[in-house]
């Protein structure tokens, strides 16, 4: 980006892929405003030189004066979450906000706009080879709510780029390393493996990347990118094995290394997700994730890497920052 692009918005700022694209623009001396909630944990923002826009996606009034003087916009707040008590909340979440802020963008006339989706949007191909760009899923296609979500709104960017919309999408794979606040889903499953409360696993795998280097991703899309097309940033296929091994060899405990069947674990989950809806508490386990985890969900970042110029570091570096950043603010004793 050049140094005249003006003012930034970065919405989601407060959460963890957001606040990395934050500190990447500042790194390279940006204006920047976040757009967060009254609501949010605001630690991911300390001591950070922004400008704080408070609002909410869903308030046309708010966003509008969050695009007051806005030149670029980076889109990554979303409704994160793998399972609700309503599952269709997360559907309206995800493509209403997109479609209020994307309105928004265009009344204020914003120039550029990166639009964070997710590889959730994308199939798996037949012979397990990784998947691409070139495939991507339709609503009905997708496992559970969180995908289909994502799914609706990155074909509403589509369309409305089509339309004029200056938007161009970016998939990352799974983000990790620092400042996974809330923990995601993922940084779950770091937390709880360094405690040694991860005995056994299923056989599946992931791509996973160190979230600075999908952050240095967005700003190269918003640079190189263009408009309507997507482009994934990943890091390392790796299995869910191995991501056990190497957290369990970095923390100093022993790997697990009891493989489960996943038929038998279906029950387990059903009883998890009516537990989950006695107490609003996200379950570990669902029947989506164990359909999910029959596919090694592998990625590749080459047209990224061809057109953006996209590089990621070897993803043991993220599990390590991830690990630091974890046991630092007390998430692992």
């Amino acid at each position: 980006m050049s140094d005249d692009d003006g003012l930034i918005l970065v919405t989601g700022a407060s959460g963890f892929v957001g606040s990395a694209v934050a500190r990447a623009l500042l790194a390279e001396g940006r204006s920047v405003r976040v757009l967060v909630r009254s609501t949010s944990p605001k630690g991911n923002l300390r001591g950070l030189d922004v400008q704080v826009a408070i609002g909410d996606l869903y308030e046309p009034a708010s966003l509008a004066t969050a695009m007051r003087g806005v030149r670029r916009l980076f889109h990554v707040a979303a409704d994160y979450r793998l399972w609700a008590k309503d599952p269709e909340e997360i559907v309206r979440n995800n493509q209403s906000g997109t479609r209020l802020v994307m309105e928004a963008a265009l009344m204020a006339g914003v120039e550029r706009i990166v639009y964070t989706s997710s590889v959730a949007t994308l199939g798996f191909r037949g012979d397990g080879a990784p998947s691409d760009e070139t495939l991507p899923l339709k609503a009905h296609e997708a496992i559970g709510a969180y995908k289909r979500s994502k799914v609706v709104a990155e074909r509403l960017v589509e369309t409305m780029a089509e339309a004029g919309l200056p938007a161009v999408i970016v998939n990352p794979s799974t983000p990790i390393g620092p400042r996974d606040i809330k923990p995601t889903p993922t940084g779950r499953i770091i937390v709880e493996a360094a405690g040694g409360k991860i005995p056994a696993f299923v056989e599946t795998g992931l791509n996973l990347v160190h979230v600075d280097d999908v952050a240095r991703g967005h700003l190269l899309a918003m640079e190189h990118g263009e408009i309507g097309e997507r482009y994934i940033l990943g890091g390392e296929d790796v299995t869910l094995r191995q991501m056990l091994s190497d957290i369990a060899e970095l923390v100093g405990r022993k790997a697990p290394t009891v493989a489960l069947p996943r038929a038998p674990l279906y029950p387990l989950a059903v009883l998890a997700e009516a537990f989950g809806q006695i107490t609003g508490k996200e379950p570990f386990l669902t029947r989506d994730a164990l359909k999910m985890a029959s596919h090694h969900m592998f990625f590749s970042s080459a047209r990224a890497k061809a057109e953006l110029g996209y590089r990621a570091r070897p993803y043991r570096e993220g599990l390590k920052d991830a690990l630091d950043w974890f046991s630092a603010e007390g998430y692992v004793g």
